[in-house]
């Protein structure tokens, strides 16, 4: 399996594996909010940047936009979207979000979650720069990432959890304060509009019920139980996010073009 293909090995791919479906810091919660906020109406062309397995798509999709367009770097993940969201209106682009191919000036809409902590800060500021490329003047991108508190968080700190994070789930954690998620954006242009948080409660039961319901937690479970290797994994990962709960938070930002 090549590096574009899905890495079952890292934190978000082993849990989908286990059977869970909202994969965001701030649960489904607060991807509705941001959802919302984005004020998604039907002559909107939209493009979300790692789709992933499209639990977000299909609450895009449910609002009915003129078209959406998934950018998703994942081979595997890429051909399974396409399969569930194909028709004349809605696609998926197997590419990378800091280099779409779509012309400039030609979506209103822009909306990525849990991708861009996943990024060391450079490459943040790409993704960001290419969101603004191809929005229209007065387009919104909203973000749902991982956020640290406080804002004066010490630094010593600061890179203890982006260490932690990095060993635990597999990638290259950065997650930021939300005055630097908001930093970010305004220095490549963007104009604040609205910001959210909630608790990063991924891996705690309640969370896992609200976001999956009483039957699919059930499942998640059940292959939990019955599959030692991940368990072990899953109980690193939420140990991890255990002893950072005071700096680990979910941050959600609506920006303006």
């Amino acid at each position: 399996m090549s590096n574009r293909r899905i890495d079952s090995e890292q934190g978000h791919w082993l849990l989908a594996k286990l059977g869970k479906k909202v994969l965001r810091p701030g649960g489904k919660e607060l991807t509705l909010r941001l959802i919302d906020n984005m004020d998604i109406k039907h002559e909107d062309a939209l493009v979300e940047f790692a789709p992933g397995l499209g639990y977000t798509a299909s609450l895009l999709l449910d609002k009915k936009p003129k078209n959406y367009t998934g950018i998703e770097l994942n081979e595997e993940a890429a051909q399974l979207l396409q399969k569930k969201i194909h028709t004349a209106n809605n696609k998926i682009i197997n590419t990378s979000a800091s280099e779409t191919g779509l012309e400039s000036e030609s979506v209103n809409k822009v909306v990525g979650e849990a991708m861009l902590t996943m990024q060391p800060d450079h490459r943040k500021s790409e993704i960001i720069r290419e969101a603004y490329r191809i929005l229209k003047p007065g387009g919104y991108y909203g973000i749902h990432e991982l956020g640290l508190a406080p804002e004066e968080i010490d630094q010593e700190i600061k890179k203890d959890v982006q260490l932690e994070l990095s060993k635990t789930i597999k990638v290259n954690a950065r997650p930021l304060t939300k005055k630097e998620w908001c930093t970010l954006l305004e220095n490549e242009g963007f104009k604040i509009k609205k910001i959210d948080q909630n608790p990063m409660h991924l891996l705690k039961v309640s969370r896992i019920i609200a976001d999956e319901g009483i039957l699919r937690t059930l499942k998640i479970g059940f292959n939990f139980l019955t599959q030692p290797k991940s368990q072990k994994k899953v109980i690193q990962m939420r140990n991890t996010f255990n002893k950072y709960e005071d700096h680990l938070i979910a941050v959600a930002i609506v920006a303006e073009k």
